[in-house]
C-alpha cells in the first residue's frame, strides 16, 4: 500500500537537491534566457533557467507556508506570493523604462540566501513583514527579468511570461511547504533551506 506521506517525502528531498545541484554551476545563473524564443516563451522560461531565480521563487512559497501556520485561511497563504508578484511587475516596468537599480544580482543572489536561512531555521515573523521582506526581493528579479527581455520580445508578453512562472513556482513551493509542515518532512525542508543558502552564497562569490 503506498501512503500519500511518501509522495511529500519525496518532493522535499527533491526540494533539497535542487539547490546541491545548482550551486555547482553558479556561473550558469543567466545564461540563455534569450535562447527560448521572443514573447511569451521568453518570459516562461527565464525564471527557470535562471537557478537565482527560480531557489528564490520557490523558497517564498515555502516560507509563506510555514508563516502562515497550519490553522490559517489563503489569505495569509497567499500574502507572500502577491507581495513578490507585485514587486517584481514594478522592477520589470522600471527596467522597461531605463532606469538604473543598483546591487540588482547581489539582492537577487542575497534573496536566495536569506529564504534559505529562513527556511533552515524555521524562523516565524509575523506575515506583513515576510511580505514586506519578498516584496523588497522582487523588486531586484522583476528588474532583471525586464532588463534581460530579448530585443524582438513584445514587453506585455514578456511580462505575462515570467509573471505565470513566477507564480507557478510559488505555487510549487506552497505546496511543498504544506506538505512538510511535520515530522521528518519538515527536517527535510530546513536542510533544503539551508542548501539553498549555500546555493546563494555559490552564486554571491561567482
Amino acid at each position: 500500500m503506498i501512503h500519500t506521506s511518501t509522495g511529500t517525502t519525496y518532493a522535499a528531498r527533491l526540494l533539497f537537491a535542487i539547490p546541491v545541484l545548482l550551486a555547482a554551476q553558479p556561473a550558469f545563473a543567466h545564461v540563455g534566457h534569450g535562447a527560448a524564443g521572443s514573447g511569451l516563451l521568453a518570459g516562461l522560461a527565464h525564471p527557470l533557467l535562471g537557478p537565482d531565480h527560480l531557489l528564490a521563487m520557490l523558497a517564498v512559497g515555502v516560507w509563506s507556508a510555514r508563516l502562515a501556520g497550519p490553522n490559517t485561511g489563503p489569505r495569509a497563504l497567499l500574502s507572500l506570493p502577491a507581495a513578490f508578484l507585485a514587486t517584481v511587475a514594478l522592477g520589470a516596468l522600471l527596467a522597461f523604462g531605463g532606469f538604473a537599480l543598483p546591487g540588482v544580482e547581489f539582492f537577487i543572489a542575497g534573496s536566495v540566501v536569506v529564504l534559505g536561512l529562513l527556511i533552515a531555521a524555521a524562523l516565524s515573523l509575523p506575515v506583513w513583514s515576510g511580505a514586506l521582506l519578498v516584496a523588497v526581493f522582487g523588486l531586484f528579479h522583476g528588474y532583471a527579468h525586464g532588463a534581460e527581455m530579448p530585443a524582438t520580445a513584445q514587453p506585455w508578453l514578456y511580462g505575462l511570461g515570467f509573471l505565470s512562472a513566477t507564480a507557478v513556482l510559488h505555487l510549487a513551493g506552497l505546496g511543498l511547504g504544506l506538505a512538510g509542515r511535520a515530522g521528518l518532512r519538515a527536517t527535510l525542508l530546513r536542510f533544503a533551506g539551508a542548501a539553498a543558502a549555500v546555493a546563494g552564497v555559490a552564486l554571491l562569490a561567482a
